[in-house]
């Protein structure tokens, strides 16, 4: 079923405009209500301070446990540094008995003056300062409040307008159509015209999945993590391992969302980024139509908000 389309009754009529045969006529159409777009972007700004103030705060203590303990030597990811035989810093980054050599990157990596220095993750990719973990702290918890907020948001307006249930749970139809769907996202092929206005089964399962699984799931295991909550939540602190395995629950987890934004990114990319952020920023996006020889150019709405 395509998104509902709604052509504005106070558009002023416009000629026939003749258009030659086999060339593609387009329109424009509203796609993504103001809400919408403000939860949108407000979720980009909080999600990349969350990231880069959480390896801020993970740097503190650069190491991933399982259990309610972090006991050295049983750490299943690790970064730290070693001396060579020229007194050079090394970076070594060790993940379960398996060490590798990542200096420049994890481990150890050039500071803001341009040295060396040990650290798990480099300088450039952690806000707000190098070394600032009390302030780092702030920063994340202040933002996950924003997260948390926004997201509240996002799935009341998603239900109360119906957006939910018409355009990210998936229908019979698009179950059965997941492998034509799996198909076309290996051969970089994307739908025109009014199929370009609904999410495939792909895009559901992956936007339902970052909303209730990787939304709750970052939120829940980084109340376990909080030592102040233990009493509140020490069932879900027990049902998960403990409070070293919600944190690296909560570090896989976060690491899920750059891959599900490098990949909605590239998508971006390829279908049109133009057209694609116009319609995130806008509202209004435009989709091509095979016109007849003769065709009357109009402005529409279809909205998935």
């Amino acid at each position: 079923m395509s998104a509902p389309v709604e052509t504005v009754a106070d558009t002023p009529p416009v000629a026939p405009v003749a258009v030659p045969a086999g060339r593609v006529q387009s329109r424009l159409v509203y796609r993504h209500s103001w809400p919408i777009r403000i939860m949108h972007w407000v979720n980009v700004v909080a999600l990349s301070i969350m990231f880069m103030s959480g390896l801020q705060i993970f740097n503190a203590h650069p190491s991933l446990s399982l259990g309610n303990r972090s006991d050295p030597g049983k750490e299943i990811l690790s970064m730290g540094a070693r001396t060579d035989a020229n007194g050079q810093l090394v970076g070594v980054t060790r993940v379960g008995q398996h060490e590798f050599v990542t200096t420049g990157l994890f481990g150890v990596s050039n500071g803001l003056d341009g040295k060396p220095q040990v650290r798990g993750f480099p300088s450039w990719l952690t806000v707000p300062g190098s070394r600032w973990l009390a302030m780092g702290r702030q920063w994340h918890f202040f933002f996950a409040w924003v997260f948390v907020l926004n997201g509240l948001c996002y799935v009341g307006y998603s239900i109360a307008r119906k957006h939910l249930q018409r355009d990210l749970i998936p229908t019979r139809s698009d179950w059965r159509g997941i492998g034509r769907s799996i198909v076309d996202h290996l051969k970089f092929k994307h739908p025109h015209g009014e199929e370009a206005l609904r999410y495939n089964i792909l895009q559901r399962l992956a936007y339902l999945t970052v909303i209730f699984v990787f939304g709750v799931g970052v939120v829940l295991m980084g109340l376990a993590m909080s030592p102040r909550l233990d009493a509140v939540l020490s069932p879900l602190v027990e049902a998960v391992g403990g409070r070293q395995t919600a944190r690296t629950i909560h570090f896989i987890i976060a690491w899920g969302f750059v891959a599900f934004v490098l990949i909605h990114v590239f998508e971006v990319l390829i279908s049109g980024a133009f057209n694609q952020l116009r319609g995130m920023i806008t509202g209004w996006y435009r989709i091509d139509e095979d016109p007849p020889t003769l065709a009357t150019e109009t402005t529409a709405e279809s909205r998935h908000d």
